[in-house]
């Protein structure tokens, strides 16, 4: 069972759902070496003329170096059968352990960067922009206190949408 490509205009997913519910795996790096982590933070929107995505990655997490050193990363989906598999790639560390091998993953390669086959649905994503978190920026100040507590705030970064890949 492959993939097959379609327009990012013919997906017809809830974010909401998709992302904070499901989950997903935003994977960087390429055949010698990748990294993937869970996330549950991020959009989909239209920024500059392009359909792009955001993503959150907090400045510990090892899959962070590999968006930084790569102009490309994929979002990938699944459905909830992988609910444990995603589970252990947001709390292992790719440093520590084969977490894909853990999480019963099998890389797949695409445009010189990596998701997974099992994904239902694989966004592949060139980066745009990015910006470190800063506290002053809060307008909320709640929120530093529930999310950071250790105020290790987020990157962000703005990817377009260059290739979304459906399960066939």
């Amino acid at each position: 069972m492959g993939f097959k490509e379609v327009s990012a205009e013919e997906l017809t997913f809830n974010p909401f759902t998709k992302i904070g519910k499901e989950w997903m795996l935003v994977t960087a790096g390429n055949e010698e070496k990748h990294n993937t982590m869970t996330a549950s933070w991020g959009g989909v929107g239209v920024m500059w003329g392009k359909n792009v995505v955001s993503v959150y990655i907090r400045p510990q997490r090892y899959t962070k170096e590999f968006v930084d050193a790569n102009d490309t990363f994929t979002l990938s989906f699944y459905d909830e059968t992988y609910k444990k598999a995603l589970g252990i790639c947001g709390s292992k560390s790719g440093r520590d352990c084969d977490k894909e091998k853990e999480a019963g993953l099998t890389p797949y390669y695409v445009d010189g960067t990596t998701a997974f086959e099992e994904a239902n649905m694989i966004l592949v994503c060139k980066k745009q922009y990015h910006q470190d978190m800063k506290g002053e920026h809060f307008d909320v100040k709640e929120n530093i206190e529930r999310w950071y507590p250790e105020h290790d705030f987020h990157t962000m970064y703005m990817a377009e949408i260059v290739k979304v890949l459906v399960k066939e």
